[in-house]
């Protein structure tokens, strides 16, 4: 992996970025960092090296938001999400640079066409609570693409919306259950050799943005509307997954 001014001038935004949408707004769009990392690193890469930097944002964004969650969505999710992780690593074995590329394209597009329809009303949440087994079965989705892609915002989203909770009871249930998922998630990436001591080294270099995507987070989850916000994620992330899509192909 080569530390070029052109590596910096895309990892370290997409490290903020990452840290204020899970600081601040959900997780749900903090997999855009790897997608943004595979246009010029390897997607395998950009996966692993994104892993110890959320670590990292998750630590710094549990004392804010400290019992504020869920705690009976939380235990379902983790419960669905330990299995969903175990088949995000069968997954891992038999897939290549191009299987991962588009996987996060489609992820990508995927999460933005959700979002659209919810917007313009052409899919609707559902406004009763769903039963437990939903809950477990969602955690099992999320922990399988969170392992693959660190894109287990969105199905968890879905779920989380349909219960009615508060927006800071919303956030702080993302955050401790996905502190948890991707704890887990680093024994199989370090058997599956995913991690490296030069990963290891370059996220080093990348915390004190994380850190301060973090603390931007936070604030602007009391301070800031979504909607600006997401917007420009939505673009970013059909740019991206377009992009990923096609070297995938050609």
């Amino acid at each position: 992996m080569t530390l070029d001014l052109t590596f910096f001038l895309l990892a370290v935004p997409a490290v903020i970025f990452a840290g204020i949408s899970k600081g601040g707004f959900g997780s749900g769009a903090a997999f855009a960092a790897a997608p943004l990392m595979a246009l010029i690193i390897e997607p395998a890469l950009a996966v692993g090296l994104m892993l110890p930097i959320l670590i990292v944002i998750d630590a710094a964004t549990l004392k804010p938001y400290w019992r504020q969650w869920s705690a009976p969505d939380v235990k379902l999710l983790i419960l669905g999400g330990l299995p969903g992780v175990v088949l995000g690593a069968l997954f891992w074995r038999i897939s290549n640079p191009d299987i991962l590329r588009v996987f996060l394209g489609v992820i990508s597009l995927a999460f933005v066409a959700f979002q659209l329809a919810r917007a313009t009303q052409l899919l609707r949440v559902s406004e009763k609570p769903f039963p437990p087994f939903v809950g477990v079965l969602t955690g099992a989705i999320g922990g399988f693409t969170s392992f693959v892609s660190h894109a287990g915002g969105p199905p968890i989203a879905v779920y989380l919306l349909a219960k009615g909770l508060s927006k800071t009871t919303y956030q702080a249930t993302t955050v401790i259950t996905f502190a948890f998922i991707n704890v887990v998630k680093a024994v199989p990436y370090a058997m599956l050799g995913i991690f490296s001591v030069e990963l290891l080294k370059v996220g080093f270099y990348l915390i004190p943005a994380a850190l301060f995507g973090a603390w931007l987070g936070v604030k602007a989850h009391r301070l800031i509307p979504e909607r600006p916000f997401f917007a420009i994620t939505y673009v970013l992330l059909t740019i991206t997954g377009t992009k990923l899509i096609w070297d995938a192909l050609v």
